[in-house]
Parts: C-alpha cells; structure tokens; sequence
C-alpha cells in the first residue's frame, strides 16, 4: 500500500480527509497527520510517506518554497494541494514545481478520489522504471530551491551564517542544499559565500574614509589576514590594491 500524510491547520479538514477517502480501495493508508508545515516536514523525513496531501498557505510556511523543496529532496513523492487560496498564478507555479493537483476549499468527493487515483497513477508507473529520469519538475524544483537560498545568503552574507541556517529557509537538508549549490553553481557553501562577502568587502572599499579591518569586519570576516587572504584569491588583487585601482569595479 501507498503511504500517506496529510497536512492542514484545520483539524476537522485532517478528520474529515481520514474518514471521507476509501483509502484501502485505493490502494492507501494513512500513516499520518500534521497541523502545520514544519511538522509535515518532520513527519516526511521520519515516514517517507508516498503521497502528501496538504495545504499550503499555512503559518511560518511559505507554501511554494515548501512544495519545491519536497519536489526537489524527494523527486518520487506525489503532492496535491487543497487549499483556500484562490491565485492562478500561485497555483500555475504549483503545478510547475510538481504538484500533481491544485484544489480548491471545498472540493467534492470525487475531486478528491480522483486526485488521490492520479497519484497512485504515477506512483505505480514510477515503480515501473529503473532510473526514472529527471523530470522537468523536478529541475524547476531544484532552481527554485537554490535561487531562493542564494537570494537568502546575499541579504544575510555578512551575519555569521551556515549551511544549515541556509537549509532551514528553504526546508531542505544540508546535505541536499549542499549537492544543489554545488551542481547549480559549481562552488561549494564556503566558496560562495566567500565570494558574495568580498563582493561586499568591494562595496565597503570604495569608501576611501574605510580602514580596511572595518571593511573586513562589515563584510562578515572576522579576522583580517583571512579576508585579505581570501579578496585576493578571488580578486587577483589585495583589498588596497583593489582601493588604489583606477578599475576596481572589474
């Protein structure tokens, strides 16, 4: 049997899910509920469940970032989103980061049925292939993961931050995160944000009234050998090298 976890902050819906759905005559069993996003999250790692069906405009959760990284860590898990949300575009974004289905509160009995049919559906024909192939789903999930987490570590570059801070904003593992930064932009984590903190560094040393140690410590650096060590590997130049070049910006 196909497992699965059903998520909504509505306790009377996750009620109503387990007991209104023939799950058995579909070929299911419920191993579980959460109330909100995180607990979902825990419960798909603990469980691996097959199916998820969820809301997802929930508190501390944003639902697109919540449904590519589920997309993106766990390709063979089918999704289906019930909700209250009434957004085309939200829900067209949805569906390109491989929810198989956008429903809308209240949805019928026969919606439900044959959403929880369609997932099976694919279930059975991914069990059927060897090496299932990247689907294009499963790509835009991966982009989407990283574009939010590189757009997270630029705001937040120059504040002590790691790997798992990172992976805590876009609800993926570090080792996951990890993999998708390397193979999406050939560097690992601390390269990286190596290179965005000397892009600051840049910033703070067009300010002539700047010493370089405070350029350093404002960028996210805490030791200045190290940040001078580091623009220059990456720069070709040191930091007063890069100040008293006429083509710094290059």
């Amino acid at each position: 049997m196909y497992r699965v976890l059903l998520v909504d902050d509505d306790r009377l819906i996750l009620r109503g899910l387990q007991s209104i759905l023939p799950w058995q005559e579909m070929n299911c069993e419920v191993i579980g509920t959460a109330v909100d996003g995180q607990e979902g999250l825990r419960l798909i790692r603990e469980k691996h469940p097959d199916i998820l069906l969820t809301d997802i405009r929930m508190p501390n959760m944003d639902g697109l970032t919540m449904a590519a990284a589920i997309r993106s860590e766990y390709p063979g898990m089918q999704m289906t989103v019930l909700t209250a949300f009434r957004d085309f575009e939200y829900a067209r974004q949805a569906i390109r980061l491989g929810v198989c289905r956008y429903l809308l509160k209240p949805s019928d009995l026969e919606e439900l049925r044959e959403a929880v049919k369609e997932m099976v559906r694919r279930l059975d024909e991914l069990r059927g292939m060897r090496t299932p192939a990247e689907s294009p789903e499963e790509q835009a999930a991966h982009g989407y993961v990283v574009e939010n987490a590189l757009s997270w570590m630029r705001e937040h570059c120059t504040e002590h931050i790691t790997l798992e801070d990172v992976a805590g904003q876009v609800f993926v593992s570090q080792w996951h995160l990890s993999k998708l930064i390397n193979r999406e932009t050939g560097m690992g984590f601390l390269d990286l944000l190596s290179r965005m903190r000397v892009e600051q560094a840049k910033k703070q040393l067009s300010d002539p009234s700047k010493r370089i140690s405070d350029a350093a410590f404002e960028s996210g650096f805490s030791d200045v050998a190290h940040f001078s060590k580091t623009f220059k590997k990456i720069t070709g130049r040191t930091p007063g090298e890069y100040r008293n070049s006429p083509d710094r910006q290059a």
